[in-house]
């Protein structure tokens, strides 16, 4: 008996492994036909957002107020009756740094007695030379 036994577990395995050799291309094709799937998946969830972004811009140029806003922007359209400014070397415009300390107003040593229209004309021309 005990050779029926060897005899069976021979044949048996035999079936076995040749069922695996058969299956294994199978079984590795499904898997990356599963794992291509899903890449191909994402990137037409990544299409789809990006079709939604596309149309959502193309939407907004359908707004005349988006097209004005652009053509200003962009293009640096005026408007008519609009006062353009432009400008002309704003490069070589050095900012000078302030001198530390406190400041002082022209009118400091004058006495209280001054109207508060002329305290604040100086303070204001100060803080717009500064």
């Amino acid at each position: 008996m005990p050779e029926v036994l060897t005899v069976r577990a021979l044949v048996l395995s035999v079936v076995v492994l040749l069922a695996v050799v058969l299956l294994l291309p199978t079984v590795r094709a499904v898997v990356t036909q599963q794992a291509q799937l899903s890449d191909l998946r994402q990137e037409l969830s990544e299409q789809q957002e990006q079709k939604a972004a596309l149309e959502n811009e193309l939407a907004r140029w359908d707004d005349r107020s988006y097209v004005i806003e652009q053509a200003r922007t962009r293009l640096r359209f005026v408007m008519p009756g609009d006062t353009p400014w432009r400008t002309l070397d704003g490069d070589s415009v050095q900012e000078e740094e302030p001198e530390p300390g406190p400041v002082r107003t022209p009118r400091e040593e004058q006495d209280e007695d001054t109207p508060w229209y002329t305290t604040l004309w100086d303070s204001l021309r100060i803080a717009d030379s500064g």
